[in-house]
């Protein structure tokens, strides 16, 4: 959820507190030394602000579909001053072109359970577009994974977002990682994170095939 700060332009969302010093370990070692870091759907735009400062080698690239967020990601880069964090783009994950032709990594988090398939299979599509072989795109969230029981407040959460909307809800691990792989990205790491919650780090194929662990 996120709230509206006094000035009327910068959201706060409270969960980007509590989990974006765990992100930031797992960044911080799976990113790359320099270059460009595209985040999908950085909402209220704390999390660039976070990275960026804590990263200050990479460039950072926030996006967003919706009008306040960007409002929002604009007025926290102003407070922010930082000059490796870019203004942010209008982006839509589901959309055939970007405005982006090239990234060193790629970000979403806590983004495919809160949105229709079609933005997990855009996001794939992009990915697999815009990566360098060996790139990461990084995933955060709460995921449904067939080989471990689902914790019980994950459970209420897929059933309070499918309620909401019957186009969310909690991605199976095994169906991501499958929608990944016909776009030449191969699952390298699968982390255990806070609150119930997974890291995935794909990592773009070589041309060939080659590169990219099982997971």
């Amino acid at each position: 959820m996120l709230d509206w700060n006094a000035d009327g332009a910068a959201l706060h969302a409270p969960a980007t507190l509590r989990n974006r010093g765990p992100i930031l370990a797992v960044l911080a070692r799976i990113l790359p030394t320099r270059g460009l870091v595209l985040e999908i759907a950085s909402g209220s735009g704390e999390h660039a602000v976070h990275f960026a400062r804590a990263l200050p080698h990479l460039d950072v690239q926030p996006s967003d579909p919706d009008a306040e967020a960007l409002a929002s990601i604009a007025a926290h880069r102003r407070t922010s001053g930082l000059s490796n964090l870019r203004a942010p783009l209008r982006l839509d994950a589901s959309a055939p072109d970007w405005a982006v032709e090239a990234a060193d990594a790629i970000l979403a988090i806590n983004m495919i359970h809160i949105a229709p398939w079609s933005a997990a299979e855009g996001l794939m599509t992009g990915a697999g577009r815009l990566l360098p072989p060996g790139a990461p795109l990084f995933l955060y969230g709460p995921f449904l994974e067939a080989d471990r029981d689902a914790a019980a407040s994950n459970l209420a959460f897929d059933a309070d977002l499918r309620a909401r909307n019957s186009a969310w809800g909690l991605r199976d691990r095994d169906a991501v990682t499958a929608l990944a792989a016909r776009h030449g990205l191969a699952l390298d790491e699968r982390v255990e994170m806070p609150a119930n919650n997974l890291s995935l780090v794909f990592r773009k194929r070589a041309a060939d095939g080659a590169g990219g662990a099982t997971p």
